[in-house]
């Protein structure tokens, strides 16, 4: 006797579609969510006509849904918008991800995946409020991610060292540590008693609430050395408290990837996303206040697949340096990240215009060809995933440039060069890091480049 095996992981999901199609039919808009742990529910969007909870056409489709789905059935198999306490965080979202469009008498079908790795891979910059004092394309514009997916590359120390150039420059910068698991550069910017009293978690977390008023974010760096009328304030993760103040950034660390209902009937929701964008908007606004409103925000992503890094790079940033050492696991790793925007070809064009890959920890400056390998890697990895796209058409420009080593594509890699006095480099321990000659020559390269990259976009966004 054979007994029946239960559904895996992508069975149960493609079971699941196949169940969620065949209820649009009946003419209303159906969402399939997935929660963390892969379970999967069908929502049915009866607000224009509430149906009850054992309507015969609702029991049908969740007892066919239980069977075929199981062991990935959500707690509440198949529900409908009017019993939800806040149905437009599931149905006028800006995560939903369409498979198939409303038709003639058949409602759309929409998957929303509420993960710590969702949808935002997906998704695009949120508009701001009407009372902003900048369009969301020019604070975004001025915006440059620098993302890692493996990491150990040195992503906060170059962070640390562009600020410094900038500032060098004449530039106002502001860096904001988004690396919220594992701070780095905010120790780099800055000593404790230099530190502001809130950071990023305590915006997210009282923003929640309506209470981020009067926060203090950020602070003006108080031990990188760099010369001229540049400035460099930091926008840490977590504040310095005051002395007997408690301060217990764990807990608030766990409470601040909630999407949120709207605060008002009839207002919007607030996801993840929108969160994080109004947390970077308000460290803006008060360098605004304090000095003058940064040229260049630097945001310090955290490394691996994760929401933060996924909000930064698709809808906060103009440029988004991706950080990558050659070996197999960079490349399949961001092949896996940007096959997720090739699934939408409109926000693949449009990202790939803005994303450059640099060559961390380079150990050979001299050997072209080792160069010219991590090229031809990159290459091949934006070959597969943002160009050549099915609908790029017959007048796109061509991807590889008549020269090969033509340095203002995606694939031509900006070059760290690292060596072996690097290895033994402490900066907490040495303020004036920044300043040795051969710190300056690994880096020379890299941060010439990324101001070249920036010059047209200030000048777009002046």
């Amino acid at each position: 006797m054979t007994t029946e095996q239960p559904a895996r992981f992508d069975t149960a999901w493609q079971a699941a579609l196949a169940h969620a199609t065949q209820a649009a039919k009946g003419g209303r808009d159906i969402v399939l969510a997935r929660d963390l742990l892969g379970r999967a529910s069908l929502l049915i969007d009866d607000r224009a006509a509430p149906l009850a909870s054992d309507d015969p056409d609702i029991v049908t489709i969740r007892t066919e849904f239980i069977e075929a789905t199981r062991p990935f059935t959500g707690l509440e198999p198949a529900q409908t918008a009017s019993s939800l306490f806040a149905p437009e965080l599931f149905f006028d979202v800006p995560e939903l991800t369409e498979v198939t469009p409303r038709a003639d008498g058949v409602g759309r079908v929409a998957v929303l995946e509420r993960t710590v790795v969702g949808t935002d891979w997906l998704q695009g910059p949120e508009p701001t409020g009407e009372d902003d004092t900048q369009a969301p394309e020019t604070r975004e514009e001025r915006r440059v991610a620098l993302y890692g997916f493996k990491g150990g590359v040195g992503r906060s120390t170059a962070t640390t060292v562009l600020a410094r150039y900038l500032a060098d420059q004449g530039h106002c910068v502001l860096v904001v540590d988004l690396d919220l698991e594992s701070p780095g550069v905010s120790n780099l910017l800055a000593d404790p008693a230099g530190m502001p009293r809130h950071g990023i978690v305590d915006h997210l977390v009282e923003a929640g609430v309506g209470n981020a008023e009067g926060l203090e974010l950020v602070a003006r760096t108080s031990v990188l050395p760099y010369t001229g009328n540049g400035e460099v304030w930091l926008a840490p993760a977590g504040g310095r408290p005051l002395e007997n103040e408690q301060y217990d950034y764990l807990a608030k660390l766990n409470r601040i990837y909630s999407d949120l209902p709207a605060p008002e009937p009839g207002g919007s929701p607030r996801p993840f996303a929108v969160r994080l964008e109004d947390a970077i908007a308000a460290c803006e606004d008060q360098v605004a206040e304090l000095s003058r409103r940064p040229d260049v925000v630097l945001l310090d992503s955290r490394a691996g697949i994760h929401d933060i890094a996924a909000v930064v790079l698709t809808r906060l940033s103009g440029l988004a340096l991706l950080f990558a050492v050659d070996n197999p696991s960079t490349w399949e790793g961001y092949r896996m990240l940007l096959s997720e925007w090739q699934r939408r070809p409109e926000r693949a064009r449009e990202l790939r215009e803005r994303v450059r890959i640099v060559a961390a920890m380079f150990h050979s400056a001299g050997d072209i060809r080792r160069l010219s390998t991590l090229r031809k890697h990159a290459y091949d990895m934006f070959t597969e995933t943002l160009y050549n796209l099915p609908d790029d058409g017959d007048d796109a420009e061509p991807f590889l440039a008549p020269d090969w080593e033509e340095d203002d594509r995606p694939y031509a890699p900006i070059p760290i060069l690292f060596g072996n006095d690097l290895v033994g480099l402490d900066p907490l321990r040495s303020r004036a890091w920044p300043e040795l000659p051969f710190v300056e020559a690994a880096y020379r390269t890299f941060v010439t480049s990324v101001e070249r990259l920036l010059l047209p976009r200030r000048k777009e966004t002046a």
